[in-house]
């Protein structure tokens, strides 16, 4: 007969259990779940249905804060939750929708004319880039005054995803300003297209310059200096740390109610400017016209990116849905 499990292997056991839960999950209600597991495992040690059920709840948890269920929470923690999707979902079409912009940005400098179908791409994913780029500025004034606040306090919830957040942007910034110098537009004959200017495209290049169908040909990827390489390997990382820094952050800081509306506004903003990506990028990726050769031509990878582009746009839509539908329960609650 087995020996009963010792209170330091139940300890062990609730402990693995809550992981399967987040973060945040566990910060809010973790010790109250705890105590009620630990009498669980005392009454019925073991129990395999439990298990699963705890399990169960943990993917169920995960997933509703990333909003992809139709659980609801608490108005609040619902719009801190969506907004973290909603700034992954950006993220994800912001810098696909800036590597085909690059391309295009690209073939205007090397080629004397363009496809219509080019320019209508190239001016629609321009306008977003600048959206994106007023929404963010838009939402640094209140994220950056709580921040503070919250590291007076203290926080180190919040120290953690900042200090990821900024090393990463660091790195980004400080390896695109090196590799734009080889930005293949660079003393190009067609800049009088340049709708994007050159220091930007190159930037924007070199910082999605793993975005590219040399990786399905490792012969040609050989040729490449072995720096450039591995920012290749490395800028994904760099993206990966900026985006989880900051999602992590949004969704750890204990934002007003007025802030979790205003911030709610500017995700259904960044919506419009997602789908005027996508649209630019798709009416030249899809346009499938005869006109489209030499570098305007789209590949396999504009296609890959636009779908991709295109789920992301699904997230986001479902996102700012939730966000909406927990904004109007905070103003009926006033």
């Amino acid at each position: 007969m087995r020996a009963a499990p010792s209170p330091e292997h139940d300890a062990r056991r609730v402990t693995r259990l809550l992981r399967c839960y987040p973060r945040s999950w566990r910060y809010r209600y973790g010790a109250e779940f705890a105590e009620l597991l630990l009498a669980e495992l005392t009454d019925r040690p073991r129990d395999l249905r439990r298990t699963v059920d705890v399990v169960r709840g943990g993917m169920v948890a995960r997933l509703t804060g990333a909003g992809l269920t139709d659980h609801e929470l608490p108005p609040a923690e619902q719009i801190r939750a969506d907004l973290g999707t909603v700034g992954a979902a950006l993220a994800v079409i912001a810098s696909l929708g800036v590597a085909m912009l690059t391309q295009l940005a690209t073939s205007w400098q090397r080629a004397s004319g363009g496809p219509a179908t080019a320019a209508v791409g190239t001016l629609g994913m321009t306008a977003a880039v600048v959206s994106f780029g007023a929404l963010c500025l838009a939402a640094v004034g209140p994220i950056g005054w709580q921040l503070i606040a919250a590291t007076r306090r203290h926080r180190s919830r919040i120290g953690q995803p900042f200090a990821l957040a900024v090393t990463c942007v660091a790195v980004l910034v400080l390896g695109s300003l090196h590799f734009a110098n080889h930005w293949p537009g660079t003393g190009g004959t067609g800049a009088e297209h340049g709708v994007v200017p050159g220091g930007l495209a190159a930037f924007g290049w070199a910082s999605t310059l793993s975005v590219s169908s040399y990786w399905a040909h490792p012969a040609l990827l050989a040729r490449f200096p072995p720096a450039e390489l591995a920012w290749m390997a490395a800028s994904p990382v760099a993206w990966t740390g900026v985006t989880t820094g900051l999602v992590t952050m949004t969704r750890r800081l204990e934002l007003p109610a007025a802030v979790l509306r205003y911030l709610g506004g500017l995700a259904a903003a960044g919506t419009v400017a997602a789908v005027v990506f996508l649209v630019g990028g798709a009416s030249w990726v899809l346009a499938r016209s005869a006109d489209q050769v030499g570098p305007f031509r789209p590949g396999l990878v504009d296609e890959s990116e636009l779908l991709i582009m295109a789920l992301a746009l699904v997230v986001l839509v479902r996102a700012v849905g939730g966000i909406s539908r927990a904004r109007q329960a905070m103003v009926s609650a006033r």
